[in-house]
């Protein structure tokens, strides 16, 4: 069995050393990776893991900044098949470490074991949290499963958890949904509950991180008319409040102490480290927390913009849907005044039909009288 993982990449330094070395304990035979453009040092930890490998690295570049994602990875995605002969295909984000649910199972040993009817499936995307930090990959640091509620999530500022990622066969005419969350493929038989997956998901591993992949993203939308993101897509929402300057106190709420995981919608999953000891892989990076004070400082502004932002988006609820009784109301008035002037054409056509019958029994009536007439004048005559 051939399994292969494609990559689309742009600068994640931070935590690309961690990931590539997780894959190939997990038994990832084929990397497809494009390099879109990095400037952190991440196209020459590619460049070196291509040369030093033990798998087969297929390195791309791509310095286009246009959010071509789903054009690239489809593209990867058919190749890993075509050149590579790949089984199974998994098509993945720097920030995500794919796993089996039961720990003691590895990637080849879920995909080996996979039921042959078994085509594409989707998984379960968990985002990992835990205590701020300035820098660093935050692995180590970033251990807190979050499950917060809808209600929970719309208090922080987000909308949602993540959408789940789809893995598919390998297969010529595939295609993959921008975000990788969905392919064009028929799923077939679903996989065993024995045998389940999901992705650990890193978003939020530290501000300098995040600031800079809102902005690069931002960017990329903007430069691609073709790609329409919805108003409220997170990315863009981010973007926004970039440019704003109020991003950095929105992330601040994203994160938790300890003390707050414990006692909240959190539950411990420290699996990812406990991995790296096994295969003895320490962080390449070092963590730069935030301080307890501006985190303090930072949720008290983060909170004071949410709570305004509940309020505009009420008042905003209540003017869409003052504007739709008002169109509701002109729609009616106009049907209405459809219906008046049908019902006038009518009354103007009965009206013109009634002139018309008296007109035509006016004049049979005055040539009944003329026939009289022409009868006596035609009698007297006589």
């Amino acid at each position: 069995m051939t399994l292969a993982l494609t990559l689309m990449i742009r600068d994640e330094a931070d935590i690309l050393p961690e990931w590539l070395d997780y894959h190939i304990a997990q038994g990832i035979d084929v990397f497809v990776v494009t390099d879109n453009g990095s400037t952190d040092g991440t196209r020459e930890i590619l460049e070196e893991f291509a040369r030093t490998s033990s798998a087969i690295v297929d390195l791309r570049h791509d310095p286009v900044h246009r959010k071509q994602q789903s054009e690239t990875v489809t593209r990867m995605a058919r190749e890993a098949y075509t050149v590579h002969g790949a089984d199974w295909v998994v098509n993945a984000d720097a920030d995500e470490f794919l796993m089996a649910r039961d720990r003691r199972l590895t990637l080849r040993d879920v995909f080996s074991r996979l039921d042959p009817a078994v085509r594409a499936f989707v998984v379960p995307v968990v985002n990992m949290v835990g205590p701020l930090a300035e820098e660093g990959g935050g692995l180590e640091r970033l251990i807190w499963r979050d499950e917060r509620s809808a209600g929970e999530l719309a208090a922080i500022g987000l909308i949602s958890h993540p959408s789940g990622n789809a893995i598919h066969v390998g297969d010529a005419e595939v295609s993959v949904v921008q975000g990788n969350h969905l392919v064009t493929l028929a799923q077939g038989a679903v996989p065993d509950e024995a045998l389940a997956l999901e992705v650990l998901h890193f978003p939020w591993r530290s501000w300098r991180q995040y600031a800079h992949r809102v902005e690069i993203a931002g960017v990329a939308y903007e430069s691609n008319p073709d790609v329409n993101p919805s108003p409220n897509h997170h990315g863009m929402r981010d973007f926004r409040r970039l440019r704003a300057g109020t991003l950095k106190a929105y992330w601040s709420l994203r994160g938790v102490t300890t003390a707050e995981a414990e006692a909240g919608s959190f539950r411990r999953d420290d699996s990812l480290p406990r991995f790296f000891e096994t295969i003895d892989r320490g962080a390449s990076t070092t963590d730069v927390l935030v301080s307890p004070s501006e985190v303090a400082g930072l949720q008290g502004a983060g909170h004071g913009l949410v709570e305004r932002d509940d309020a505009v988006a009420r008042l905003t609820a209540v003017e869409e849907a003052q504007s739709e009784n008002v169109r509701l109301l002109e729609a009616t008035i106009g049907r209405m005044a459809g219906r008046v002037a049908a019902l006038e054409g009518l009354a103007n056509d009965r009206e013109r039909e009634l002139t018309g019958l008296r007109s035509r029994r006016a004049i049979r009536y005055a040539d009944k009288i003329g026939a009289r007439a022409r009868a006596v004048r035609n009698a007297l005559g006589r």
